[in-house]
């Protein structure tokens, strides 16, 4: 590692200092780019590893070498501890960073790499171990005078037995859960007992340990974290805080800082908090303490993370500081080049996560193909992705394709900056919650700073409900009419547009079908750079100003917009105008491979298919028995999470057409019911 020399440490301290030439990259995704990023700007060559999922994606090709793990499943890939310690020996790697998720976490990757010869960038496994599991760190934080939350631990029925001793609600968590994984609100007492089993599996397949805790929940609690860096000497500091309320499903969704809820006083109290915490376990590396805040600004502690965050950007942004440099730095054996009266917030940041996600269907994961892809550049945006250009989402990953980073001199500018940005991200193939974000980060309630932890899931139909509202007839013209410069103009071709719309092209009349609703053309005059027609009777005229793989730049009667117009494989275009999609084709072209219906599944209401490509990993009945209305059929897991297959009514189950461990694709046929009864 290269730094300049008064950065140099001297006498004894430089007896520990440790060269790092070349890091194994122990994740994947846009974590790994992120990653790779400062790496480069060290002068340390990085390696990647990646399964065949993997092998044509960004951060593998980023890297200045990819290693390939093979194909199967995480356990065997990104997973296996013997297999990326032997690929960091053979590419003759001095270190390993985790980055976050996968092995960030387990107490047992940094002693296998020390016992290996390899540094590991992050904590020691002590700190991990500790504060890993949410029960030991929760007793450690209140050993330490930190506040806490009531709760208590065990097996289900010692938790079933102890149920009375908190009133409800209370949340069932999982002891080393994280990232919103694991947790659930219960309240009331008779869906504890299924809680627990739910809580318990989903803990065991994502975090191999099954135990669950109950805690008492705060309402409507705000989500406050504090970023924490410490080095091997003793010295350890904060870089304030982030907020983290706006989650879905205890997912976080926006995060940013400062915080617009603390009081300065506050603030500086959690900071002394989390460092106070920090040094009791002679933590070192990167780390951030969680804090629940209620309606009094009184702080609980939450947990600890013993990686690098997914919103570390935001921190980055407001205190101008690498954090993965700052890890990479303290791995070697630096002490730390900042003091506390170093760190100071500058301007405002905040961060949206990007998911592949239906949010106008409950938010079901949306893995598939990505026909096109666009990003936005702009002074004060900052993209953190793992891709740059069309690719396949798969459904084994976690869901979030990217992050999209907003900085300002203050709040209301990032938060214009981010709204701005969001309009210029186009992602066509698959569906995505860049609409939801922008329609959060524009509504009143966050603007006020109303919001709290649990705001979308209690407002959710309503959210979701005002997307839908949100598609004008006048936006659906533009929409139609930029579809049909961008079809017919002969400009946006290079192929013959003859041969790719015939004597069609010539016709007077012919309809444009736009999310099933069909829309009469007429008088359509063509020019190079210049459409006119009728829609539905109203008279349009377009002029292209300019347009750039897919961008269009247009005067639509002679008020500006701009469009993202794609192709899709089934015939149809994606038109896109301030995030909005508009899914049109022409209904008079050949070779209309269309088909409008969500799928091409039976009417059957019998029939339930997988909605999407995932794993079976419960099935409920068999076949034979009879069922109620929203039984739980059928579990598939897809992107981390779990989806029920329920029955629409009392019926019997007449075959199931899949096995427990099985992977499905969308649309495959799960089990077939008989006798329905509404």
């Amino acid at each position: 590692m290269h730094f300049s020399r008064k950065e140099h440490p001297t006498g004894q301290e430089k007896m520990k200092i440790h060269s790092i030439n070349k890091v194994l990259i122990a994740n994947r995704g846009e974590i790994a780019v992120r990653i790779i990023r400062s790496l480069q700007k060290a002068g340390i060559q990085s390696v990647a590893i990646f399964d065949d999922n993997d092998c044509d994606a960004l951060f593998v090709r980023k890297a200045d070498e990819a290693w390939p793990l093979g194909q199967g499943n995480l356990s065997e890939t990104y997973l296996n501890i013997e297999k990326i310690i032997a690929i960091a020996k053979s590419a003759g790697a001095d270190a390993i960073h985790p980055g976050y998720g996968f092995l960030s976490e387990n107490p047992a990757f940094p002693e296998v790499c020390l016992q290996s010869g390899l540094i590991f960038i992050g904590p020691t496994a002590e700190s991990m171990r500790l504060m890993g599991n949410k029960i030991a760190a929760r007793l450690s934080a209140q050993q330490h005078g930190l506040p806490v939350t009531k709760g208590y631990t065990g097996s289900a029925t010692e938790l079933l037995g102890r149920s009375g001793e908190m009133p409800y609600p209370v949340l069932v968590k999982a002891a080393a859960g994280g990232g919103g994984k694991g947790m659930r609100i219960v309240r009331d007492a008779a869906e504890l007992s299924s809680v627990l089993e739910t809580t318990s599996r989903e803990a065991a397949n994502y975090f191999g340990d099954g135990t669950v805790y109950i805690e008492q929940f705060i309402e409507q609690p705000r989500h406050i974290e504090v970023q924490v860096l410490g080095d091997r000497y003793g010295n350890l500091i904060h870089l304030y805080e982030r907020e983290c309320s706006v989650q879905r499903r205890y997912q976080k969704i926006i995060e940013e800082s400062p915080s617009p809820t603390l009081s300065n006083e506050v603030r500086e109290e959690m900071g002394r908090a989390a460092v106070k915490l920090c040094g009791a376990i002679g933590y070192q590396s990167a780390g951030t303490i969680e804090f629940l805040v209620d309606s009094n600004l009184n702080f609980y502690f939450l947990e600890m993370n013993t990686r690098i965050q997914v919103e570390h950007p935001v921190t980055e942004l407001v205190t101008g500081i690498d954090l993965v440099e700052e890890q990479i730095r303290v791995a070697c054996g630096y002490p730390l080049r900042y003091s506390q009266s170093d760190i100071q917030q500058k301007g405002h940041a905040i961060e949206c996560r990007i998911y592949a996600e239906d949010p106008e269907n409950n938010f079901m994961p949306s893995p598939g193909i990505i026909h096109f892809y666009h990003q936005p550049s702009a002074y004060g945006i900052r993209i953190d992705s793992g891709i740059d250009k069309p690719s396949e989402v798969k459904s084994f990953f976690d869901p979030m394709i990217s992050k999209l980073i907003a900085y300002g001199s203050d709040r209301q500018q990032a938060i214009q900056k981010a709204v701005r940005a969001i309009d210029e991200y186009a992602i066509h193939g698959i569906h995505t919650n860049l609409r939801f974000l922008k329609h959060l980060l524009l509504h009143n309630d966050f603007a006020l700073n109303t919001i709290h932890t649990g705001y979308c899931d209690v407002y959710s139909d309503k959210l979701t409900n005002e997307l839908k509202d949100n598609r004008t007839d006048k936006e659906t013209l533009k929409a139609i009419v930029s579809f049909l410069y961008h079809n017919l103009s002969p400009i946006e071709h290079t192929e013959n547009i003859w041969q790719r719309i015939g004597y069609w092209r010539a016709n007077s009349q012919f309809d444009v079908i736009v999310n099933n609703q069909s829309y009469r053309i007429e008088n359509t005059e063509l020019a190079a750079t210049k459409l006119s027609c009728s829609c539905n009777g109203i008279r349009v005229t377009v002029e292209k100003m300019n347009s750039i793989n897919g961008k269009l730049q247009l005067l639509i009667n002679g008020e500006p917009i701009t469009a993202y117009v794609s192709a899709s494989n089934d015939g149809s275009f994606i038109v896109q105008i301030n995030s909005i999609h508009y899914r049109c084709l022409r209904n008079d072209q050949l070779n209309n491979k269309i088909d409008y219906s969500e799928s091409n599944q039976q009417s059957d209401q019998g029939s339930l298919y997988s909605p999407m490509p995932g794993k079976v990993i419960k099935i409920n009945v068999k076949a034979g028995d009879r069922v109620n209305r929203g039984t739980v059929l059928i579990v598939v897991e897809a992107m981390k999470m779990e989806n029920n297959i329920v029955a629409s009514g009392s019926a019997i189950v007449d075959k199931l057409n899949v096995n427990e461990g099985e992977m499905v694709d969308k649309s495959r046929l799960l089990v077939h019911l008989t006798d329905i009864e509404d």
